[in-house]
């Protein structure tokens, strides 16, 4: 297998990226508590995967209600910013780029995560069903539990949500990232707000898909005012069939993905941002994305397009090949692989991911995984579940 046309240059909004091969965003559970500080350990875990052409952080919430599980980071704090600092810091010195992912999670939240114990915020006041939220049950130790009931937004708080993501961005680009991504996919709050399953308004962000895209678009609006639209991309996860286990893993469907999203790009198209990127789903049997979308995505949609899930150096130059894809994401195999671009490029093997290590905990499991040319062994096991690209 020939995997020279991996390792182009490649543009993305301002950046020349070295390679196209991508640290997806992957929630790891290793901030500093309390204040879900970045840490000199998150700084270290990075820094190992620099090689990588373009990086994006796990997912980082934008203000206290954004978080959904335990011990994941935040970007709203001087102390966050500044924990932030130490992690481009040391990307930079490695050559690599990286951007910060703009998460809120809505709905998908727990009471006790939430400030003063409240409920979670959402579109509407419809709980989050088939979907599991991870709580801290004692120091460095959670559970799994159900999200809480949430209630919904007023019109007001939505519009001080668009400004809280535009000063999230510039806190992200004060904390020295390359750039950001709105997280809108797996079920979070942009992607409750353009699902009608989820988004049952009745003000200007509710009903009509144009109306359900319209936080999303305000957002994009105030972040590329704040930041520059070639700093800024959009992560979502059409599915095409609903299951199951889809909706354990995401906890909504759109009933029409393929105009949703469609009308997303094209809407993005305008706006001048640097990238789509576009999670497939990624356990045993699920289902692709029809090649009829990839095609009318890249059609609709000029700038960068990042594919990931389950993605195999055949199946990215396949993609390239089409045409489809710029950029291929490698989740599950880059947490255990700290150097899988070397990998790639000499054909060498894999490590494999301990699931036990996956969220939460230290060193074990996180910084630990040695290279190929180390000469260590992994004490990783033969398999392992596909890691969650938050």
């Amino acid at each position: 297998m020939k995997t020279s046309s991996l390792f182009e240059t490649v543009r993305l909004g301002n950046q020349t990226l070295r390679n196209r091969i991508v640290l997806p965003p992957l929630t790891r559970s290793r901030s500093t508590q309390p204040g879900n500080i970045p840490n000199e350990l998150m700084a270290t875990y990075y820094a190992q995967r620099a090689s990588a052409g373009f990086m994006v952080t796990e997912g980082t919430q934008i203000e206290p209600r954004g978080q959904g599980y335990a011990w994941t980071p935040g970007i709203f704090s001087e102390a966050q910013i500044e924990g932030w600092k130490a992690v481009t810091r040391a990307v930079h010195r490695e050559g690599g780029t990286i951007f910060c992912q703009l998460w809120h999670v809505g709905r998908v939240s727990h009471r006790s995560l939430q400030p003063g114990g409240e409920a979670p915020v959402a579109p509407s006041a419809i709980a989050a069903e088939d979907v599991k939220v991870f709580v801290e049950t004692g120091p460095g130790e959670g559970a799994l539990a159900n999200p809480d009931q949430p209630r919904a937004l007023t019109t007001e708080e939505v519009e001080e949500l668009v400004k809280l993501y535009a000063r999230a961005a510039r806190n992200a680009i004060d904390a020295g990232f390359d750039g950001v991504e709105i997280h809108g996919a797996n079920g979070y709050l942009v992607n409750q707000f353009l699902s009608e399953h989820t988004n049952h308004r009745t003000d200007q962000y509710g009903g009509s898909l144009q109306n359900r895209l319209r936080f999303l678009d305000e957002i994009v609006v105030a972040i590329s005012e704040e930041v520059g639209a070639d700093r800024l991309g959009v992560r979502f996860a059409p599915l095409f069939e609903s299951t199951n286990e889809e909706r354990v893993y995401l906890g909504l469907v759109e009933s029409d993905p393929h105009g949703t999203y469609l009308e997303a790009a094209r809407l993005l198209q305008r706006r001048g941002i640097a990238y789509i990127s576009i999670a497939e789903a990624d356990w045993d049997n699920a289902p692709e994305l029809p090649e009829s979308f990839c095609a009318e995505l890249r059609n609709a949609f000029d700038g960068a397009l990042i594919f990931a899930g389950r993605y195999t150096p055949e199946k990215a130059l396949k993609m390239l090949a089409a045409g489809y894809g710029d950029l291929f994401a490698f989740g599950k195999p880059f947490i255990a692989n700290p150097d899988l671009p070397d990998r790639i490029r000499r054909g060498l093997p894999w490590n494999e991911v301990d699931p036990a290590t996956m969220y939460g905990g230290s060193a074990k499991g996180y910084i630990d995984y040695p290279t190929y040319d180390s000469g260590q062994e992994t004490a990783g096991p033969v398999t392992a579940p596909a890691a969650t690209e938050a």
